[in-house]
């Protein structure tokens, strides 16, 4: 993943380095890892962070940056920074968008959640990966709403933030941001994640369990989709795909009027009567065990069943950390009786944010909206998880390599799988074979592993100009942003081959050319000019391209044809 490093010159002209970079934009929200101690006091304070970690070498490359004058292609120069060089080579160039006033996390409300959803959205083809600076005390309702808004997401959104401000000796930010910078910039990662202490969680699956520990955050009921340890280990079997894709968008009018009610032994019919105001749309109602509260309170569940009955819509989840909601006792039925939807095994945070997303839904019936609570939408829960996971057992296949070889044992086999099955996958592609990729797929594989050149599925499919093979993985929520050895992702391949009708797919849902992969351009559009290649213009224009680039020479396409004489493309050039 990643493009090689085109650097600016003092003349103006590209100077080529060795080195792979990819883009990550860091929006600091505040939060504690950035606050510096005012008289006795934590405080956030303004570019004090970036300055910080300027001097840092793990975090800042002061050196490199210098070489291949980075502060003259990336602007703004003071916000800009780069890692050195990691174990796979990549350079992670980050700039910082920092808000002002930086905000306590205690502070954060639904309307910060839109402004951070909405630069996201601004900066998306900008970047190839995103890191949010948050405070840890809300920071799991806000990964957990933002895993709601951000609709197609094909990206890697990372949150982190610290226990310890990074100013001090025994930071804990440091390796946070790290780890959240590497994974952003180096991995496909479609969804919206949090990263503390090592570990990569799913966003709408965290919550807070520690405040003094630097394992702050935990994933009750789904391992960590990844690990830093001696290297990052990713589990792609748990990333989430989603059945469909589509341009991304975010989703911003969340319902407020949405709420949590605790249950505890004798609590009164009244409080509950007040909090299920006519003013409220829906309620998060945490239960004990398994989904329960009693079933000998008439006049608590007559309350609970008007409400649910005047539309307001009400979601059980329990009050244990771990486990989820089911109906197998008497006091669990009588909640779902009275018209309480189940929430599995969603957290609270998850639960209140996906029913203010879910509730804000102007185009969905009330029981379209009641349905969309008890279904799987960002893997927030466990209900209606489709296929299964993979098994040594289901893979006939499998089975008869490792006989073969006469191997035994599971590390062995799935190791097997692992290198093989990506490599069958991009065959399939290669060969329009989309019935052979259904059969993979059921065994539990990843549509968008890449092979021994980094290239998945997607990208052979693209360079074949396989359209149905394409239209297939966008279903299975392949995703449209991964980069192959050499930084190109599947959109610039159908380009370079002239596939139309899969760069017309892919952009209609949502790919888009970098800015790394448009940086030599401009020299290639001059070139289509000069020869008079209308088609290879168009393409380009397809695919997004400025038709206005210049080339080497600061020429711009059409002045390049008027110079050769080629007014087709001239009037073409200027109609674009």
């Amino acid at each position: 993943m990643g493009r090689r490093r085109v650097s600016c010159g003092h003349s103006g002209s590209p100077e080529t380095s060795t080195d792979v970079e990819t883009r990550v934009l860091v929006i600091n929200t505040g939060g504690t890892i950035g606050m510096v101690l005012h008289d006795g006091v934590l405080s956030p304070e303004y570019n004090a962070l970036v300055k910080t970690l300027r001097k840092l070498p793990i975090l800042h490359d002061e050196k490199y940056a210098e070489q291949t004058k980075l502060y003259e292609c990336y602007k703004p120069e003071e916000k800009t920074l780069v890692l050195p060089k990691s174990k796979l080579d990549k350079r992670v160039v980050y700039t910082f968008l920092e808000y002002s006033p930086l905000l306590d996390s205690s502070n954060m409300t639904p309307n910060d959640w839109t402004t951070i959803g909405k630069d996201i959205e601004k900066y998306y083809e900008d970047y190839d990966g995103f890191v949010v600076l948050h405070g840890t005390d809300t920071m799991a309702y806000t990964v957990s709403a933002l895993s709601f808004m951000c609709e197609n997401l094909g990206k890697p959104v990372i949150f982190t933030g610290s226990q310890i401000p990074i100013f001090e000796m025994r930071s804990d930010g440091r390796d946070n941001l790290l780890g959240a910078l590497l994974i952003a910039g180096q991995f496909a990662i479609p969804e919206v994640c949090l990263y503390f202490h090592h570990k990569l969680y799913r966003g709408n699956r965290v919550t807070k369990v520690d405040s003094g520990s630097f394992k702050a955050f935990a994933s009750p009921n789904l391992p960590p989709l990844a690990s830093s340890e001696v290297d990052i280990k990713i589990d792609w079997d748990s990333v989430w795909r989603p059945s469909t894709t589509g341009k991304f968008t975010v989703y911003t009018h969340m319902n407020h009027n949405v709420g949590l009610l605790r249950l505890f032994p004798g609590i009164t019919t009244d409080t509950v009567k007040v909090f299920l105001s006519a003013s409220m749309e829906g309620v998060i109602l945490e239960t004990y065990g398994s989904g329960n509260a009693p079933d000998n309170r008439a006049d608590l569940l007559d309350e609970i069943r008007k409400a649910t009955e005047r539309g307001l819509i009400m979601v059980n989840c329990t009050q244990c950390l771990r486990g989820t909601v089911t109906i197998s006792y008497a006091t669990g039925q009588a909640l779902s009786k009275a018209g309480v939807v189940a929430g599995f095994d969603m957290t609270p945070e998850a639960a209140l944010s996906k029913l203010s997303y879910v509730l804000a839904k102007q185009d969905l019936s009330l029981e379209e909206k009641k349905r969309n609570m008890s279904r799987n939408l960002r893997g927030e829960m466990v209900a209606d998880l489709e296929g299964a996971k993979f098994s040594l057992s289901d893979s006939r296949f499998i089975q008869i390599i490792a006989k073969t070889l006469s191997i035994g044992c599971k590390e062995e086999l799935e190791a097997i799988r692992d290198a093989i099955m990506p490599i069958l996958v991009c065959a399939a592609a290669k060969n329009g074979d989309t019935e052979a990729l259904e059969a993979i797929r059921n065994m539990a594989t990843d549509l968008s592993k890449a092979d021994y050149d980094g290239r998945t599925p997607l990208h052979i499919a693209a360079c074949e100009g396989n359209l149905n093979v394409v239209e297939y993985l966008l279903s299975k929520g392949v995703t449209i942003f991964t980069k192959d050895r050499f930084g190109d992702k599947p959109l610039r391949n159908a380009v370079q081959l002239r596939h139309k009708d899969v760069v017309e797919l892919l952009r209609k849902h949502g790919a888009h050319l970098s800015r790394a992969e448009l940086q030599d351009t401009g020299t290639e559009l001059c070139r289509l000019a000069a020869s008079g290649d209308l088609e290879g213009l168009q393409i380009w224009k397809l695919a997004g391209a400025d038709m206005a680039m210049t080339g080497y020479d600061k020429k711009t396409p059409v002045e390049v044809a008027k110079a050769n004489e080629r007014k087709e493309v001239e009037d073409f050039l200027n109609a674009a």
